[in-house]
């Protein structure tokens, strides 16, 4: 018998079966899963304060940055040979755009491969008080689902918003920094993954019951353990910061859509989600001032194209220039101080833009560090950088610690004829106290991707981004 009539006998014997009816759900929502929900459902349809909207236009084009830079990286290719092997081949339709390129892949397919292109370097927004990067999971998966079902501007945007406000409140619940910094579950894909499946589900439109079955199937995807930072070349980083919670959030999403079904409260009652991650979480903060408090307006866009512990360290090195010029050859140390659990994340890294000190060296001789700069790799075997990478010394300070989230950064340098410079780096530019202006966004926008798409294109991305209603 050929595979292909036994795939026949399949077909005909599937007519014959009987569908079980539906099923009566005597299940009740708790408090926290009923008011999350109708919230979620109604989102499509609630308007947006203005300066909100103006948040989500910006982190909107910073992320289709992240994802267009991106393409011309290691994960990027990766991700676009993925789409090419697997989700193009035989009959399988594709009907989503694949970021920078000419191919297109069902919604999965596409959110994963975009999401990786997005998280392909340090480019990418960041959330600081639930450790997380919304943008990179959260628009994948609802350009993915806003692509298949042709939603307008306004109903994308809202869909975002709420993405950033679910994903990164459940990770809030669990215990936001503090519990990503104490255990080896990685809460950037927890966050992600529901932010990417409310994002979804508010793009397909469904209602307050679905909203909670797609939380269930959220739940159940959601995982991701911090053994990322082996990984030298940043692929298995991508996936679990982004491609795969995108994924997720467009399966759970689709799989609801279809018909599937599931339970009614995943955050409370027996074997809940947070009994098994985080025993210590406080339910109430899934809803805390829900319409009042809007992550993606308390969401970081990076201004240096590196990892997020070297943001403030690069600016107190700017500072410090901006205030008492000085050359490269001029530097006898710099000392950089950061809390132990931040330096290392980034101490003497493989790549060049997850190494402090590579980076640092990088600012020394450049004045500045381009995203050219920050992923040339050959550079860190340079003589000249070398030589100044030398004269870095990261410490890792425990009064420090005790500031975080916040990433409070010391730099000093001192210089060869004595001069001792230092500066005290509270508030990085691109958080929300130091937030971009929107010139800044769009400067970065061109500098990232009119490299990739030319001068035109570029242009007219930012301009479609910064007119969505």
């Amino acid at each position: 018998m050929k595979r292909r009539d036994v795939l026949g006998l399949l077909t005909t014997g599937a007519i014959g079966i009987a569908l079980p009816p539906p099923r009566a759900y005597a299940q009740a929502a708790g408090p926290q899963m009923a008011a999350l929900s109708n919230y979620m459902s109604a989102a499509r349809q609630r308007s947006l304060p203005a300066d909100v909207v103006e948040h989500a236009r910006l982190h909107v084009l910073d992320t289709l940055v992240a994802m267009i830079s991106g393409s011309r990286l290691a994960p990027g290719e990766a991700a676009q040979r993925f789409i090419r092997d697997v989700a193009t081949k035989g009959d399988v339709k594709g009907d989503v755009t694949i970021a920078a390129s000419n191919l297109r892949a069902p919604p999965i397919d596409a959110a994963l491969a975009n999401g990786v292109m997005a998280h392909a370097d340090e480019t990418d927004d960041s959330h600081n008080a639930s450790r997380s990067h919304p943008g990179c999971s959260v628009i994948p998966a609802a350009l993915a689902m806003g692509e298949r079902l042709g939603v307008s501007g306004e109903h994308f945007l809202r869909a975002v918003t709420l993405g950033y406000d679910v994903g990164t409140r459940v990770v809030l619940t669990m215990g936001g920094a503090k519990f990503s910094y104490d255990n080896v579950m990685d809460t950037h894909s927890v966050a992600g993954t529901f932010g990417a499946s409310a994002a979804a589900a508010c793009t397909a439109g469904l209602d307050a019951q679905r909203m909670r079955w797609v939380l269930d199937y959220a739940a159940q995807q959601a995982s991701g353990y911090i053994v990322w930072r082996r990984d030298v070349d940043h692929i298995e980083k991508g996936f679990v910061f982004a491609g795969m919670p995108a994924r997720n959030g467009v399966t759970a999403a689709l799989l609801v859509r279809s018909g599937w079904t599931g339970i009614d409260d995943v955050f409370s009652g027996p074997d809940n989600f947070f009994l098994a991650y985080a025993s210590k979480a406080n339910p109430e903060q899934l809803t805390d001032k829900l319409g009042e408090r809007y992550e993606i307006a308390l969401t970081d866009i990076k201004k240096w194209t590196v990892g997020s512990p070297i943001q403030a360290p690069l600016d107190g090195v700017a500072a410090i220039r901006g205030k008492h010029p000085f050359s490269a050859d001029q530097v006898q140390r710099v000392t950089v101080r950061v809390a132990p659990s931040v330096a290392a994340v980034v101490d003497n890294r493989d790549n060049p833009d997850i190494s402090l000190q590579h980076m640092i060296a990088v600012m020394l001789l450049d004045k500045t560090v381009s995203f050219q700069a920050a992923h040339d790799k050959a550079r860190m075997k340079d003589a000249a950088v070398l030589q100044q990478r030398a004269k870095v010394n990261l410490v890792g300070d425990e009064d420090l610690a005790k500031l975080l989230p916040a990433r409070v950064t010391v730099v000093e340098i001192d210089l060869t004829d004595g001069t001792h410079l230092s500066e005290r780096v509270t508030e990085v530019r691109g958080t929300v106290a130091n937030p971009m202006t929107r010139a800044e966004v769009t400067d970065k926008a061109r500098s990232l991707i009119a490299p990739v798409l030319g001068r035109g294109p570029t242009e007219r991305l930012i301009r479609s981004t910064q007119s969505m209603p």
